[in-house]
């Protein structure tokens, strides 16, 4: 689709050149009337015959452009789309006018440099406090959390340490039981060895003093146990009837620490050292020789 020249320049001169937008809208509302004549629009539809264009100007704001070029960027600053030509002739400048207008853009350009030094100045500040404020926090949050780690490993300690020392307690007061018990033991045996060795009759006895019954050890009813942990933590100590079996003493031992299991766990007697199989599990403590006491290891 095309336009008659003539006919373009209609549209040009009716709409005082303001631009190929007005232009085709122009064309487009005519597109079906004759053209007219240049002379019969008169001066006010554009330029007079016998007129020049020397420039360009703004219908919006008023100012007058040398070219279009300038014009351009004006409407591209602005947002102005309304412009015409204009017989009004700008004047060159002069030098001096060159040199000030010169100076005049230097102290803008300088102006507004340094005003965005300061505001990058401002902005780089800004970013400092942050980035040293960040580190602070960061700095401060890592101490606290080196301050708690050595706190967790003074209490682990110290609660190692009060744990040791009752399990040498514990250990040391079974030791010196296991010594009485021995002692006691031994002066049984000792009494009733002396006792048979005594003369049987005699012509005339002398009444004795009626002596308590001897009670075996291995018929004490109860059995107290120290079952020390393989895996690490203080022994246990309980007293059981002398007719439980070490199954038994597994469920104890299990229900106190979950790293053991009935099924898989097993016991080792340090004196006389032994490991009891699993069809001694079943066994008595009495049956087993733990009776009246004894040491057990714990293995899961």
């Amino acid at each position: 689709m095309g336009f008659a020249p003539e006919r373009i320049d209609w549209a040009l001169r009716a709409t005082k050149r303001s631009g190929l937008q007005p232009a085709m809208d122009h064309l487009l509302e005519h597109a079906d009337e004759p053209v007219p004549e240049a002379t019969d629009e008169g001066p006010e539809d554009g330029l007079a015959p016998d007129e020049e264009a020397k420039s360009i100007k703004c219908s919006e704001c008023g100012k007058v452009f040398r070219s279009s070029a300038t014009a351009s960027f004006h409407a591209q600053r602005s947002g102005h789309q309304e412009f015409e030509e204009s017989t009004e002739e700008i004047k060159p400048l002069t030098e001096e006018e060159k040199k000030a207008k010169l100076a005049e853009l230097r102290e803008k350009l300088a102006l507004k440099r340094a005003a965005q030094g300061k505001e990058d100045e401002m902005t780089q500040r800004a970013n400092e406090a942050l980035r040293r404020k960040a580190g602070q926090d960061t700095g401060r949050i890592k101490e606290e959390l080196q301050a708690k780690e050595i706190q967790k490993d003074a209490e682990r300690k110290k609660r190692e340490k009060i744990e040791d020392t009752k399990a040498r307690a514990a250990i040391k007061a079974q030791i010196e039981a296991d010594k009485r018990e021995r002692t006691e033991k031994f002066a049984r045996e000792k009494a009733l060895r002396d006792g048979a060795a005594s003369p049987a009759a005699s012509a005339s006895p002398a009444p004795t003093p009626a002596t308590k019954p001897v009670t075996n050890s291995s018929d004490n009813p109860e059995t107290r146990l120290q079952i020390r942990l393989s895996v690490g933590g203080a022994p246990l100590i309980k007293t059981f009837p002398s007719d439980n079996t070490l199954v038994d003493v597994a469920e104890f031992v299990a229900s106190q620490n979950l790293a053991y299991n009935v099924d898989a766990l097993t016991f080792a007697s340090t004196f006389p050292r032994k490991t009891f199989a699993r069809v001694e599990m079943g066994k008595t403590l009495k049956a087993n020789g733990l009776t009246p006491s004894a040491v057990l290891m714990a293995n899961p």
